[in-house]
């Protein structure tokens, strides 16, 4: 997901530099998106995720 973000910034930063600035915008806003969602996913993957093996078992 974090991939898909960068590709989205670097297309809002092509076509800004081109003067497409509908398309930048647009680009800039789903990357944003798909970077909280990343970050969200990450957190909770950290927080929720796989621990090392019990002491009890």
């Amino acid at each position: 997901m974090l991939r898909y973000a960068i590709i989205f910034f670097v297309i809002a930063l092509v076509a800004a530099v081109f003067g497409f600035g509908g398309i930048a915008g647009e680009a800039a806003w789903i990357g944003k998106i798909l970077l909280v969602v990343f970050l969200i996913l990450a957190v909770v993957s950290m927080i929720f995720g796989r621990r090392g093996p019990s002491a009890g078992v």
